[in-house]
């Protein structure tokens, strides 16, 4: 996965994983609320059924009222309270039902064939439900939810969720009551169900749209804001890349120079100092030892030619770098400053070398920052007026650090950095630091200068 697609991806992840997190709390308290709100309708659909059941047995009560009070109970007075019971209604299924304490149905007016039959066993949806009734009535009245055949159903075996409320009559022995099917009631409950599902979908969906595109903002700025990084860094590689083309153009005029104006100049004279050798060797006695003289001129020549070499060689690639280590260059590097410029350069290093350069990328970060030596070096030697100089190379676990430090008149690096004629050296450190991920830190003021170079090694 390449990096940027990584970057997105840990900016979307968190955004999906709290928006995620989100939903479900919303979803719990939306169900919660819902459950509770349903909760309170039933309760405020049932409180108002109770009263009017009560309302309705009150009235029951009332009608046959006159006749209980009379104090009779001849069978000609109970079946005048029965017929008047009988004939009570309201809606299409109310009526009014009575029991003796024993079970058996004194009055159904919407199921007759009940009418003197026993139902103390009579059981619907597993409970007895004259038997309930009749310890409700025994136990002064009350409520009582059961399941019963709805006269108004198309099938008769068809039973619906009811309400009953039961009274005793004691002075007959009956129980009186009536009932009032809650099929509405659950009817009502399912559409509001059915309006909070709704409800809490459509939040859910708009949860999921605001995810959705949250997660394709995100992409689009990681987007946007990676092509704005490629386009820098392509700038940047361009200008890296003409500044590198630059710098080798540079080295190629200065190394010609060196070849043409030290080099191939030497060996022009040495070549002409052997062939005049050459003639005198056929002369007399005094020409051979003009010529021998002149061997020996020459062989010191080719002694300052091949000083010459070695320095261009060991300018171009010092070979202690390779063979001894970065801190044996170093410090190389501090002794041939001490003698070409006569000012103390000093050279330490601490936290252990040992195995330095068995990392993986110690010859990339050896040679960056020994010519970061170098050059900073010779910005000292051509701009500080330091009387002293200090090299330090510390290491502290898997981190390099290279410090140069001088006590000379200092310089603003803002302003020399800002300069387009000036502080290319300083903009060469800067690059190769850049180049191997390191930091490059100056520090200057009128008491000194101090250029930082810290790098990571390679696990």
């Amino acid at each position: 996965m390449k990096l940027r697609h990584k970057v997105v991806f840990l900016a979307i992840t968190p955004l999906i994983v709290v928006l995620c997190a989100l939903a479900l709390f919303v979803r719990h308290q939306a169900v919660t609320l819902a459950q509770q709100q349903r909760d309170t309708i039933e309760q405020a659909y049932l409180a108002s059924k109770e009263a009017e059941l009560k309302h309705y047995v009150a009235l029951a009560m009332q009608s046959v009222g006159r006749l209980c009070r009379s104090g009779r109970s001849d069978p000609a007075t109970l079946a005048e309270a029965r017929r008047i019971l009988s004939t009570l209604s309201y809606g299409d299924d109310g009526y009014f039902f009575v029991y003796d304490l024993q079970g058996v149905n004194l009055v159904h007016p919407r199921q007759p064939e009940l009418v003197g039959r026993k139902l103390w066993e009579l059981r619907t949806g597993g409970e007895p439900v004259v038997q309930r009734l009749v310890e409700r009535a025994r136990a002064g009245g009350g409520f009582h939810r059961y399941a019963w055949a709805k006269p108004s159903s198309r099938t008769a075996a068809m039973t619906a969720r009811k309400l009953g409320y039961v009274l005793p009559m004691p002075r007959w022995g009956w129980v009186l009551g009536t009932g009032i099917y809650l099929d509405d009631v659950d009817a009502a409950l399912t559409r509001i169900d059915a309006r909070q599902s709704r409800n809490i979908e459509g939040t859910m969906a708009w949860i999921a749209g605001l995810a959705i595109l949250s997660a394709l903002l995100v992409e689009l700025c990681g987007l946007a804001l990676n092509l704005s990084e490629l386009r820098v860094a392509d700038a940047k590689l361009r200008s890296l890349a003409r500044r590198v083309v630059g710098s080798q153009e540079a080295e190629r005029a200065r190394l010609s120079r060196d070849l043409h104006d030290g080099i191939s100049q030497c060996l022009v004279s040495i070549k002409l100092q052997l062939e005049a050798g050459l003639v005198r060797l056929a002369g007399d006695a005094a020409e051979r030892e003009a010529a021998r003289a002149g061997f020996g001129r020459t062989a010191g020549q080719l002694a300052e030619v091949l000083a010459e070499v070695r320095r261009i060689s060991h300018d171009l690639r010092p070979a202690i770098l390779d063979d001894l280590g970065l801190a044996a260059a170093l410090a190389h590097l501090a002794q041939e400053s001490t003698a070409a410029w006569a000012l103390p350069f000093r050279f330490s290093s601490e936290g252990g070398m040992a195995g330095l350069d068995q990392e993986v990328n110690t010859e990339v970060v050896s040679t960056a920052l020994f010519r970061i030596a170098q050059e900073a070096l010779t910005n000292v030697e051509r701009h500080a007026g330091a009387r002293r100089v200090e090299l330090t190379l510390v290491r502290t676990r898997r981190r390099l650090t290279l410090t140069v430090a001088d006590d000379g008149c200092g310089f603003d690096p803002a302003g020399v950095a800002l300069h387009p004629g000036r502080g290319i050296g300083l903009r060469n450190m800067m690059e190769r630091m850049d180049a191997i991920g390191g930091e490059l830190a100056v520090a200057s003021s009128p008491a000194g200068t101090s250029v930082r170079a810290a790098v990571a090694l390679c696990p």
